[in-house]
């Protein structure tokens, strides 16, 4: 018989002790159906970014009784990506396929999912629409949740009350983490400024070390990001003796002395809905989304140079967002060109479809979106 976690008993795990702590009650559980999970990244496993995020993702499903995963990493966003998954489930049998990439989606995924319509296929970030294959299923998280409890330390620590912000391009979703940042830090001081510089590129080590160097040398004392891979940013704030905000994964180990936090993907949740439907062949969930209530996104390790009044904000934080007493896009909103982009009144939750197609910087950010 199969056993399905709930996913109120999995969050509630979570919540209590963290993944471990769910690891181990998982193995007490009864046997579970064998299953073969097949995942795909773009890029390496090793990164201290995106691909590591999910690959920590993996390393948890590894420990579930009767689960065998197969990853595959640099896998480039064409044909070769419908082949690796051709070969999954050809060659290890794999019944579950995870694409970690936004690129794998269409035609790829789609492609692959139609020709073998007895396999689930999650992809990160795709959106599903009616007349694309049943056996599709989608996950995000709402990352800019996180950012905002990054945003809170950072104005809590700055003492220049200027920080910087590397970011790859003006995508939706990397302006909305920046200006949940932003919006946080100024709760704590309306005073500070944050900017922001467009690297125009996901991975450009070179160009994003100069552009965290340019950002400390007009002031920023706290440096945050929003790259593929933050390693070169969190190294250079740290050599330059300023603070640091992390993405996608921890990085705290790169920076002991000036780590304040980052915004991190939980990949493990939605990982393990799409693993106990399979395995139990219930229907998918095509658009599953969630923030820091169904631990979708979380805080990474804290810094030991964060004072205890930030991290006694940080939680209070925490705890506000996820009740909804504070939600972070309400009006009065006006960019940072003055228009009013929220009115008074209107207020935008964490799952608010309004807010996909956010394309402004907020007051108190410079930087071109």
């Amino acid at each position: 018989m199969t056993h399905r976690i709930d996913r109120r008993d999995l969050l509630a795990l979570l919540g209590a002790a963290g993944t471990a702590t769910w690891l181990g009650a998982g193995r007490a559980l009864a046997a579970e159906t064998p299953i073969t999970v097949g995942i795909l990244y773009s890029g390496s496993k090793q990164d201290y970014g995106y691909n590591q995020s999910h690959a920590n993702a993996a390393a948890a499903l590894r420990k579930l009784p009767g689960v065998k995963v197969i990853e595959e990493e640099r896998v480039p966003e064409t044909i070769a990506a419908q082949r690796s998954m051709e070969g999954m489930i050809n060659q290890d049998g794999a019944k579950l396929i995870i694409a970690t990439s936004f690129g794998y989606f269409d035609p790829h995924v789609l492609k692959i999912a139609a020709k073998y319509p007895d396999v689930t296929f999650a992809h990160c970030g795709g959106i599903w629409k009616p007349g694309m294959p049943e056996n599709v299923g989608t996950f995000y998280g709402y990352i800019f949740s996180a950012q905002y409890l990054s945003g809170i330390l950072a104005g809590h620590m700055s003492k220049s009350k200027k920080l910087g912000v590397v970011a790859a391009k003006p995508t939706p979703n990397l302006i909305r983490s920046i200006n949940a940042f932003a919006l946080a830090a100024r709760s704590v001081d309306p005073g500070i400024t944050v900017q922001v510089i467009f690297t125009g590129e996901w991975t450009n080590p070179v160009r994003e070390a100069e552009s965290a160097t340019s950002l400390i040398d007009q002031g920023a004392d706290v440096i945050a990001c929003h790259v593929d891979s933050p390693k070169v940013v969190v190294e250079t704030a740290e050599k330059r003796g300023v603070m640091s905000c992390g993405y996608h994964s921890s990085q705290a180990e790169l920076a002991p002395k000036g780590y304040l936090t980052g915004a991190e993907w939980n990949w493990v949740v939605p990982y393990t809905d799409f693993l106990d439907r399979t395995r139990a062949r219930q229907p998918l969930e095509h658009y599953l989304r969630g923030g820091l209530a169904a631990d979708f996104v979380k805080t990474g390790p804290i810094g030991a140079v964060v004072t205890p009044a930030a991290r006694a904000a940080l939680e209070q934080t925490r705890a506000k967002l996820i009740s909804g007493e504070t939600v972070i896009f309400s009006g009065p909103l006006k960019d940072n060109k003055g228009n009013v982009v929220i009115p008074a009144g209107t207020v935008h939750k964490e799952n608010d479809r309004a807010l996909d197609p956010i394309n402004y910087l907020v007051d108190g950010v410079t930087g071109q979106a």
